[in-house]
């Protein structure tokens, strides 16, 4: 399987051509215009909602050529953020190598302050959840499931979303209702169960099974439901080796062996401990999954 390639700039410069907004987890977030956005990404990785000290050189870029995949198969159900135009298109041009594979030229949307998590497996805050109270979200489950066994259906379990360095937030739909009325709830749980079957159909055709994600949405100038930010990554979902979990094995693709890694040092989150030096190997093994992942499914 290929690995990305380790000699790419890890952390690119901030560009001087646009005014930079905000500077997020993994993407820095530029104005263009009062209309559009540029969303750079960066080598920057995250977990437990906190940024590590060390990037993965080339992640930004795989992410980028993963979102717009999945945007580009996706548009058909819901639409998406992008423009269409080229990003190098508005920045200057000795500027063009920093963002070359790494950026998106977007909508600017009103973001609905959650995120629509669809899950097909427990696994993650879901499985402490179901281990404590049988229920994840509210939604109550059969009991004895394993982490290897699928749901009958896909469920809906949103989350509220953190602000810099505190844990994003398990929530009920009643709650989400109240966060955004009960039309625009209803219809964000439809159009994410919808987006996850759609990926999941052309995962399995892979041989990757889609445990969850997560997807996050605004609304345009006219108030469309729009799929924006990025679309099943790794960064934002659970990918598993479909072989590999018939014969009830977990072998995955995405952040998990790196949050068992940290977990298995004490690190649960929090912003004293975002310096933590990985070490080369935990690195060079998320350039390996990340790396398959795109492979199998993008290919």
């Amino acid at each position: 399987m290929p690995a990305m390639p380790a000699t790419m700039p890890a952390m690119p410069a901030t560009l001087q051509s646009l005014p930079l907004l905000a500077r997020g987890k993994v993407r820095d977030i530029y104005a263009v215009g009062s209309d559009r956005l540029l969303l750079v990404a960066s080598d920057r990785l995250s977990a437990f909602d906190v940024v590590m000290k060390d990037p993965v050189p080339g992640k930004g870029r795989l992410l980028t050529q993963m979102a717009l995949f999945w945007f580009e198969r996706l548009q058909h159900f819901v639409p998406t953020h992008l423009t269409g135009e080229a990003p190098q298109s508005v920045v200057a041009a000795s500027e063009h190598p920093l963002i070359e594979g790494r950026a998106m030229l977007v909508k600017r949307l009103q973001p609905l302050l959650c995120e629509a998590v669809v899950r097909g497996y427990i696994a993650g805050s879901g499985w402490k959840a179901y281990a404590e109270t049988g229920s994840v979200c509210g939604l109550p489950l059969p009991p004895g499931l394993a982490p290897t066994q699928p749901l009958a259906e896909p469920i809906f379990t949103p989350a509220t979303k953190a602000a810099a360095g505190a844990h994003d937030e398990n929530i009920r739909f009643d709650a989400l209702e109240a966060l955004l009325g009960a039309a625009r709830a209803a219809e964000l749980r439809e159009t994410a169960l919808r987006l996850f079957r759609v990926a999941s159909a052309h995962a399995l055709t892979r041989g990757i099974v889609i445990a969850d994600t997560k997807f996050e949405f605004g609304l345009d100038d006219v108030g469309r439901l729009t799929l924006m930010d990025e679309a099943l990554t790794p960064d934002s979902s659970r990918f598993w080796l479909a072989d590999d979990l018939r014969q009830g094995r977990i072998v995955a693709l995405d952040k998990q062996p790196l949050r068992d890694w940290l977990a298995s040092t004490g690190v649960t989150g929090g912003t004293e401990q975002a310096a933590l030096d990985l070490p080369a190997t935990v690195i060079a093994g998320i350039q390996e999954r990340y790396a398959h992942a795109q492979q199998l499914l993008c290919t």
